[in-house]
């Protein structure tokens, strides 16, 4: 047995808390992850998802950053209808192609009891316009911004709003793909395109902020090719992450829409000229999807890892007891305080589950700092603590006022190295090549990553590219700023 099957033996001989392992079968490590974590479960809904407590907390958390930094931006929230009209989607032809299939429609008011009892919708009560529950709503908010824009003076008209969509799945996947999910989308009006071009690399720069300083991803920001750009939108940028099986998840966008939309609806404004001027919108949206990013890229065999400063729990307190636990839980509860009063969340398990079902639940939950605390190390006023990330290779015993001064950079430090090692990660499984025949070549024989090539070679091939798309399932992810437009990213994604 050589070197390399005897680890791949130990390896799968070593117990998990999930399972099957990624290198198993990661589509169903994803699944296991989100149980294990109590994240999520299936609705009764086809294709839709019941986000539990932890789940939400995190969304919560993840939503609060993006909220605070969008508010900086003198981006406003507001909140426009479920419901939008067809005729309002009607008059994005170009638009509409893109969410179509996708669209469900509303087309009744009421409902009756049929010939066999059941309830149906009521014959007389057909709606005389169907309604589209909303897939995006730039045909709602242009109809709002016409009215609300009628001077220069009224510009830039910043506006954001935090809701759910629907666009029905084929084959939903939750977090990633699901019939309903939650998001923000900001849509945005400007006098000039320069403003409206600025905005949209602005937002960009936003969320890559929290994907980076909270999500610990560090993803490839670039533009999205003709051929993906978001229909009706001048420009589409995006940011690309990779995750664990080499696989492009699109984080995130932001859209130039150009006067497409305002000539639509009508969205113009009296310059200091005297003359009537059509506005430049922008559009850039963000949800639940980088909670399944998250997952994907950082989580483990055992379950999530959580980054600390998106954590719903920055520090698991379970008090090891055997016999009467009365004095350790008042010591743990006396720790708990202090580190919330240093701003840390804690979760302290006071309960009478096992302390090992106790420290495997904080694992699998992904909570950045574990501590342990039996009666010799309350005796001696110490307690254990172990990071998440690194598992037992960081476990130490330290005294409880050095870890109550030192936790704050304790969940710095792992939060910066979760960064680094993911931004690592994407950037070494990127591959440089010259032809669609070396992308060919590479995918045929199980390439991992991203292949980089230059925008000319791709763009100006679209029936070689066509070709390559159908044999592989890949896709132009992004045109990168880094390489400013000249190298495009082919990949699988999701």
């Amino acid at each position: 047995m050589t070197a390399q099957a005897q680890k791949t033996d130990v390896k799968k001989a070593a117990k998990t808390a999930v399972t099957p392992t990624r290198e198993d079968n990661f589509p169903e490590w994803y699944q296991a992850v989100i149980k294990a974590a109590d994240f999520s479960e299936n609705s009764p809904v086809r294709g839709c998802m019941v986000i539990k407590p932890y789940g939400y907390a995190l969304w919560e958390n993840i939503q609060r950053a993006l909220d605070d930094k969008i508010k900086e931006q003198g981006v406003q929230n507001a909140y426009f209808p479920l419901l939008i009209p067809l005729s309002f989607i009607s008059k994005e032809a170009e638009h509409i192609d893109g969410f179509a299939k996708e669209c469900a429609v509303v087309t009744h008011h009421r409902l009756e009891k049929g010939p066999d009892g059941k309830l149906v919708p009521a014959k007389d009560a057909a709606l005389e316009e169907p309604f589209i529950i909303r897939p995006t709503s730039e045909t709602i908010i242009g109809d709002s911004m016409a009215k609300w824009v009628q001077s220069y003076r009224d510009l830039p008209l910043l506006l954001n709003q935090w809701a759910n969509v629907m666009r029905w799945e084929m084959r939903p996947r939750m977090f990633l793909r699901t019939t309903e999910f939650l998001w923000q989308e900001g849509h945005n009006a400007f006098a000039t395109r320069d403003e409206a071009y600025a905005d949209m690399i602005k937002m960009l720069d936003v969320y890559n902020d929290v994907y980076e300083n909270y999500l610990a991803i560090g993803g490839i920001k670039g533009e999205k090719t003709a051929d993906e750009r978001f229909p009706g939108a001048d420009n589409s940028i995006t940011i690309e992450a990779m995750m664990q099986d080499g696989k492009a998840l699109q984080a995130c966008t932001s859209h130039n829409l150009g006067q497409h939309f305002a000539k639509s609806f009508n969205i113009q404004y009296q310059g200091i000229d005297g003359q009537m001027h059509t506005c430049h919108t922008t559009s850039w949206g963000f949800s639940t999807r980088s909670v399944g990013g998250l997952i994907m890229s950082h989580a483990d065999d055992d379950g999530m890892v959580m980054p600390p400063k998106i954590a719903p729990h920055q520090v698991a307190i379970i008090p090891i007891v055997r016999d009467e636990g009365a004095a350790i839980f008042d010591h743990c509860r006396k720790l708990a305080e202090r580190l919330k009063s240093k701003g840390i969340r804690v979760q302290l398990d006071c309960s009478d589950a096992r302390s090992t079902d106790k420290m495997w639940d904080a694992i699998k939950k992904g909570v950045p700092v574990r501590v342990e605390i039996g009666q010799r190390e309350m005796d001696e006023g110490k307690l254990t603590y172990v990071r998440r990330d690194l598992g037992k290779d960081s476990k130490a015993t330290v005294g409880t006022d050095e870890f109550v001064s030192a936790i704050q950079g304790v969940l710095d430090t792992m939060q910066a190295d979760m960064l680094r090692r993911n931004r690592d990660f994407c950037r070494a499984n990127i591959h440089d090549v010259k032809t669609l025949a070396d992308i060919d070549d590479f995918f045929r024989k199980g390439g991992f990553g991203f292949c980089r090539i230059d925008s000319d070679v791709s763009l100006k091939d679209p029936e070689g590219f066509k070709k390559l798309k159908g044999d592989h399932s890949v896709s132009h992810r992004c045109m990168p700023f880094e390489n400013e437009g000249k190298k495009v990213l082919i990949g699988k994604s999701y």
